[in-house]
């Protein structure tokens, strides 16, 4: 073992060093300078020379341990409880192999969100369709739980967004940026887990501060107004990377969209989820400039100075975004913004809630048309085939 030779390297040393003590003054400086060179020896480093690599699983079963049905962490195959010293007289890694199964752990048990997304969303190489709804009690895949129970759901989900994009041969993905925290009750042991990270730069740290409280204030409002009587003190768990409608949306474009395979995306966002996708084009510009083709937004709640977009991004809205609005003028008819953003047209509608499922076909022709433009070389687009939208945990 490579542990039995440091340790024989190390006893030679000491025996040396003994037998220098025992001599005169020249060999006292030689015990000088040998003690000199022991306290530049990194041990640590020492020990790394024959160690196998620190590369672990990152699940539960890559470990081979699973929970049995009494929540006792055992061993897949022996059914053994967890071993330390799974390779003898390697204390270091075995180690960092218990740290990176309690890692496993923590992500496994740890509040995660979810999306919806069709079958070939990531392996789609034509075009992709993004759906995010606005703030409140909405979830996934719906635009207003009002128009949901009093009216249809043709007009309060995005279903027909999504039948439609299918037909069309759009790949699609379905956010859930309301889908932020757990609750659970809280007891005087437990405590508000901080968002802040030391490792993090300041300015981004008071972003994501300035991100949670607006989110918390949102969220007290809509939970005090859809239950005043709620007697239990909860404790609000946030989903990592996941804590906001901005959070979400950033993290989805990163581990989803971004890699996904197709040429052109497509972004629908009504109100907040408007804002949400501004707030993703300033901390990811260019990628969004080369991935993105056109977005179209729903009486978005976007302010490009309240957000501080720069000139660079206010531009490519003005020439690739459309911002269905609410208003009593016919739909598509110009109406005049304050804003030196993306251009602002009528909803046909003056209900907030209802601006999506108005503007459902001029978005869809829209986004034909910029899809036209970009094929100026006339590629021919893809076979329609039936798809079905599948659940992706985050």
């Amino acid at each position: 073992m490579y542990v039995t030779s440091i340790a024989l390297i190390w006893l030679q040393i000491w025996i040396s060093m003994a037998q220098l003590q025992q001599g005169g003054p020249d060999e006292k400086e030689k015990t000088t300078a040998l003690k000199d060179l022991l306290s530049r020896i990194d041990l640590d480093e020492l020990m790394k020379k024959d160690e196998p690599p620190l590369e672990f699983p990152d699940t539960l079963e890559g470990f081979e341990y699973a929970f049995n049905e009494k929540g006792q962490l055992r061993h897949i195959k022996s059914g053994e409880p967890f071993i330390f010293n799974y390779r003898e007289d390697l204390h270091r890694w075995n180690q960092k192999r218990y740290e990176a199964l309690g890692e496993v752990d923590t992500a496994e048990s740890e509040p995660r969100s979810f999306i919806f997304m069709s079958e070939d969303a990531m392996t789609n190489p034509d075009k992709l369709m993004v759906l995010i709804h606005g703030s409140g009690v909405v979830r996934a895949g719906q635009w207003a739980r009002r128009l949901i129970i009093n009216e249809d759901l043709d007009s309060g989900t995005q279903i027909p967004y999504i039948k439609r994009a299918i037909e069309e041969g759009y790949g699609v993905i379905v956010l859930n940026p309301n889908e932020n925290y757990i609750e659970v009750e809280k007891t005087k042991a437990q405590a508000q887990p901080s968002s802040d990270s030391s490792d993090e730069p300041a300015e981004k740290r008071e972003r994501k501060d300035k991100i949670q409280k607006d989110t918390k204030k949102r969220r007290d409002f809509y939970e005090k107004y859809r239950n005043p009587q709620k007697e239990k003190e909860t404790l609000q768990l946030y989903i990592r990377e996941n804590g906001s409608p901005e959070e979400h949306a950033i993290y989805v474009w990163d581990h989803f969209i971004f890699r996904s395979a197709a040429e052109s995306v497509f972004f629908v966002a009504h109100s907040y989820g408007g804002l949400a996708f501004v707030e993703l084009m300033i901390q990811r510009e260019a990628e969004v400039k080369n991935k993105v083709t056109a977005v179209a937004l729903t009486d978005s709640v976007h302010n490009v100075w309240h957000q501080e977009a720069g000139k660079t991004i206010r531009e490519w809205m003005r020439e690739n975004c459309c911002n269905w609005v609410s208003s009593s003028e016919p739909v598509d008819t110009s109406v005049e913004s304050m804003l030196p953003d993306c251009p602002r047209v009528s909803a046909g509608t003056e209900r907030h809630e209802l601006t999506s499922w108005k503007s459902f076909p001029s978005i869809f022709r829209f986004f034909g048309e910029a899809l036209e433009a970009k094929r100026s070389s006339g590629k021919a687009a893809p076979t329609r085939r039936s798809q079905r939208i599948r659940y992706e945990e985050l």
